[in-house]
């Protein structure tokens, strides 16, 4: 090939491929038709949007603390990503920002690697999600099992609690293992109680627990916070605030990052962009069964998220996701486009250029109030209930998911739920799989016999019954794959004076390799024993395997492969009917 064909051919190949990545790129942009619809209902959505804020604002400040990385970063996160992802996202009624599964993420991260850490995380993270929308990946976390998903959140749930313990208590401790903190912050209390952190907690998580019984519409986070706050002012009570905090939005920040700084936060990184896209894609479900705005695209929605933990990090906030509760809160204000989202990060906005001075004086224990309300409020009793009782499969994937979100980490936490659900589905798949042995008169029907016996040169009842008996037609159902062949074909091995054997391929729904080896292997020592094996309804696109082992080549030159099962007992019976004769004539000599 000449030099130029082969410039040509490259110039063709990368001309393709730019084609194919300027066309997903416009799959995912925004389109013109949502910004229209901004403009449609502006004053529901302004309502809307001012609710969440609302709503948002004690949420934003007890994350961004939770995290480690301060309350200044929590808002920062609510109005950049809250922005970007309602701008670029799939969903029209969906609010991002900072969440409780986000921090649980990010405590370790910040403990070891500071603030930077979080910025490159951020950074790479969202440069994940933006691959994943590209690439079309959104359709597939909806295969995530719903046990991996409960158990992953009820181990959230449980740590956002635990994490809360020191504030909550008024004390001091640190460290990476929950369970460790909370257990020395109950220690340390316990050698020398005060009263006012612990009372203030549990009022505030309290309150959002009752009301949200009695008038969810009310900000009840808001107005407890708020109320607690002035309290603890006025009545000059000993317990931390948040502390001081900016009056405008941090300048953006491009991070000094070395090869090794990447190679080593890679997979914290997997695990914030793996929570962010599932998080995300369960909150745009939601939002969806809740709303008539349409349904989300989730490649879209996985472009959007990445596009705002691109941002936020560079502003100083922390890696975000689209938060389930803002977005119910959302919906059930009357959001019908993204104004309101937008609308939501200008309220916050308006928190930290015009009020930091008031928010400086909220006490730690009142945010941690709000998550301790927020983690029971995020497990539903009635579905795990439902989930445990369901089976017993169910059950396991739940508790071992739960389990290792509470003692390992979230990212492999569902890991380990996905493997084990996988397992088991494959153990149910496995035992679904069988070879049942049906009597010939259950498939050939009098006209079909009729016509036999003609072929047949109109046999006696008794030659019949002996041909019968050296029959036998077996059944496969369900799929022949590595986890159920060789329990499917164990039947075969004890065939008794039959002389051929009929295997009915056409209720079987998939073949693998190993089903085929073993099928392949069973048919040759059938054959060793003197059994011809014919088979018969083989799909087509089942054959490939068995072609690759050369069977069904060999089984097709004998003319033992059928279209259909009468005529592969019509070709038995004057197999049996020869060897007979044969029989009979070796006898008489």
């Amino acid at each position: 090939m000449s030099q130029s064909a082969t410039s040509s051919s490259w110039t063709e190949l990368l001309a393709d491929g730019a084609r194919a990545v300027g066309g997903r790129i416009r799959a995912v942009a925004p389109r013109r038709r949502d910004l229209v619809a901004m403009l449609r209902t502006p004053r529901a959505d302004l309502i809307a949007g001012l609710t969440v804020g609302v709503v948002a604002l004690p949420l934003a400040l007890a994350f961004g603390i939770a995290s480690g990385v301060g309350a200044t970063a929590g808002l920062v996160t609510a109005v950049v990503a809250g922005t970007v992802a309602a701008l670029f996202g799939g969903s029209a009624v969906q609010v991002s920002g900072p969440t409780g599964a986000m921090t649980v993420v990010l405590v370790p991260i910040v403990g070891q690697f500071g603030s930077t850490g979080v910025l490159v995380v951020g950074l790479l993270a969202g440069l994940m999600l933006v691959a994943m929308g590209l690439a079309g990946l959104g359709a597939y976390v909806r295969y995530i099992p719903l046990p991996v998903i409960e158990g992953f959140t009820l181990g959230i749930a449980v740590i956002i609690a635990l994490q809360q313990v020191p504030a909550a208590l008024g004390v001091q401790a640190h460290g990476e293992q929950v369970l460790a903190v909370a257990s020395s912050a109950v220690w340390t209390w316990v050698q020398s109680p005060t009263w006012a952190a612990p009372t203030i907690a549990i009022t505030v998580a309290a309150a959002l627990l009752v009301w949200r019984r009695v008038k969810p519409s009310v900000p009840v986070a808001l107005l407890a916070v708020a109320a607690a706050t002035t309290i603890a002012t006025l009545a000059h009570l000993p317990v931390s605030t948040i502390g001081t905090l900016p009056t405008e939005l941090p300048t953006p920040r491009i991070p000094d990052m070395t090869w090794w700084d990447v190679r080593t936060l890679a997979i914290p990184a997997v695990a914030v962009a793996a929570l962010a896209a599932l998080e995300s894609l369960l909150s745009a479900t939601v939002a969806d069964a809740m709303s008539v705005s349409g349904r989300h695209d989730p490649d879209r929605e996985l472009f959007g998220q990445g596009l705002a933990n691109i941002a936020s990090p560079l502003f100083g906030g922390i890696p975000a996701t689209a938060a389930i509760a803002r977005t119910a809160v959302n919906v059930r204000s009357g959001a019908q486009s993204r104004l309101a989202a937008v609308t939501h990060a200008v309220v916050l906005l308006v928190v930290v250029l015009a009020l930091s001075g008031i928010v400086a004086m909220i006490p730690l224990a009142a945010l941690a109030g709000v998550l301790i309300g927020t983690a029971a409020r995020m497990v539903e009793v009635s579905a795990v209930r439902a989930l445990v009782g369901s089976s017993r499969s169910d059950a396991v994937v739940f508790v071992i998911t739960f389990l290792a979100t509470v003692v390992l980490d979230l990212a492999t936490a569902v890991v380990i739920g996905i493997i084990v659900a996988g397992g088991l589905a494959l153990r149910h798949v496995a035992r679904s799989a069988g070879l049942r042995e049906t009597p010939l008169s259950d498939i050939v029907g009098p006209d079909d016999a009729r016509a036999a016996d003609e072929t047949e040169q109109l046999h006696t009842a008794e030659e019949r019954a002996l041909l019968d008996e050296r029959i036998v037609a077996f059944r496969f159902e369900g799929p022949l794959f590595f986890a159920g062949a060789h329990t499917a074909l164990m039947e075969l091995t004890d065939l008794g004076s039959a002389r051929v054997a009929i295997l009915r391929l056409s209720h079987v729904t998939s073949v693998d390799a190993t089903g085929a080896a073993v099928l392949t292997d069973t048919i040759r020592a059938l054959g060793a024993r003197g059994v011809t094996v014919l088979l018969s309804g083989l799909q087509h696109r089942h054959e490939a395997p068995l072609r690759a082992t050369g069977i069904l080549d060999h089984l097709r030159g004998l003319n033992h492969v059928f279209a259909d099962t009468p005529a592969a007992i019509a070709h038995a019976r004057r197999h049996v009917a020869r060897d007979h004769h044969h029989e009979q004539s070796e006898g008489l000599s």
